[in-house]
């Protein structure tokens, strides 16, 4: 007897379970809005993003050469300055005055003054100075025009040093080593380019499959509320008996509607663009199931709340920006306040995006990731269990006024 309740048990939570992902779907395909974000949104912004990404780095930045000095050195220096790939030489004028004026009209994102007796100092072997006026309002501009100005003025005045010790008698190589007798060498691991895009993309791609699959499960549990209907009691199944079938139903039908998302952008995408693929995709397949399931229960958890589809969102597209800056993606998560930063691991993308980089740019295993792995997988438990329970309570409350209304009806008969 008890085996055949068991069996029993087994088979209704399979047919709850069936007809929640059946009619998941087709709640998801007849909501237009939902739509256009699980479908459109999803495939839209990624793109568009990495086509905003596609040059990967900041080149040929246009700046302003002031030159007071006017001599054969001060020349040559320019000349330097147009060789970095980083900025070209846009203007030469003859005065900061004039420099000034076009840097404001926007026609130059810097300026560099050669002061007056440039050369004079270098033939005396003294020490010349370079002003460099930058737009630090824009971090990477200010970046790429001071690094090359720096490259420039070192160049220029190794050249300098090396000719004036092979004049007192030095070999080229000996110069060359006294000039620099612990030279570094520097290697960009994982992103040899320091691509921009190569960097953030990957982990912005995740923040909007977080997000986009956050704002569709709401939408569609608000316009359930809107219509008096939470999608939790379907006709003809008692789903008291079965509420963990009903989530996990549900659960399975954003699933298997965000594979395609998942191919297109972490398989198609960082091959057009060109992003870091080097760990194993078996590796990423296992961290994208625990992170997918963690969003989606989530998700499901908090759809009880809202009582409108726009509720969802006006909330959750105002959380957007606060979930990326807290991924430890925009400033890192070492400067980032403890207490927020362990409050942020709320959101599932916190975890997953620094082991899914790890596993794609640096070529880690699994094994390297398991902390953030084993996080994600009792994340996606918990966030199970409280989607039942917010399921349960709204259940419970939808028959509390299913009650109530009758007991008027009946009062208003009598």
């Amino acid at each position: 007897m008890r085996l055949f309740d068991i069996r029993e048990k087994i088979i209704l939570g399979l047919d709850i379970t069936w007809f929640e992902f059946i009619d998941e779907l087709k709640t998801i395909f007849k909501d237009q809005g939902a739509m256009l974000i699980m479908f459109i949104a999803v495939f839209t912004y990624p793109v568009v993003y990495s086509i905003a990404y596609e040059k990967n780095v900041v080149r040929d930045i246009p700046v302003t050469v002031v030159d007071l000095d006017n001599s054969a050195s001060s020349r040559q220096m320019i000349r330097m300055f147009g060789a970095t790939k980083e900025i070209s030489v846009a203007q030469e004028v003859g005065s900061l005055h004039e420099a000034r004026q076009i840097f404001w009209d926007g026609n130059s994102k810097g300026v560099i003054l050669i002061h007056e007796g440039f050369e004079k100092q270098l033939l005396r072997g003294l020490q010349a100075s370079l002003s460099v006026y930058c737009d630090a309002s824009y971090f990477l501009i200010y970046k790429e025009t001071l690094g090359a100005t720096i490259q420039a003025a070192g160049t220029l005045s190794a050249g300098v040093e090396i000719k004036r010790l092979m004049s007192a008698g030095s070999g080229e190589e000996q110069a060359m080593q006294q000039r620099d007798p612990i030279p570094a060498k520097f290697y960009n691991l994982y992103n040899p380019s320091g691509a921009y895009g190569s960097y953030v993309m990957p982990g912005i791609i995740l923040i909007i499959l977080q997000q986009t699959l956050l704002i569709g499960i709401g939408m569609i549990g608000g316009a359930g509320k809107e219509r008096r209907n939470n999608q939790v009691v379907k006709p003809g199944i008692r789903v008291k008996q079965g509420l963990f079938s009903v989530i996990f139903g549900k659960g399975m039908a954003y699933f298997v509607i965000y594979l395609p998302s998942l191919a297109f952008t972490l398989i198609y995408l960082p091959k057009w663009f060109g992003f870091p693929n080097k760990g194993n995709f078996a590796d990423v397949c296992i961290l994208l199931v625990p992170y997918l399931f963690s969003v989606i229960f989530l998700g499901l958890m908090i759809s009880m709340l809202f009582r409108r589809r726009e509720h969802s969102i006006m909330t959750l597209v105002f959380a957007s920006p606060i979930v990326l800056f807290v991924s430890g993606m925009s400033w890192p998560a070492s400067s980032i306040p403890r207490l927020l930063y362990q409050l942020s691991h709320v959101f599932p993308s916190t975890s997953m995006i620094p082991a899914f980089l790890r596993i794609r740019t640096m070529g880690v295993s699994i094994n390297d990731v398991r902390p953030e792995l084993i996080f994600l997988m009792v994340q996606m438990v918990i966030y199970f269990l409280l989607a039942v329970l917010s399921y349960k309570i709204s259940v419970v409350r939808q028959e509390h006024k299913h009650q109530a209304r009758i007991t008027v009806l009946s009062f208003e008969d009598k």
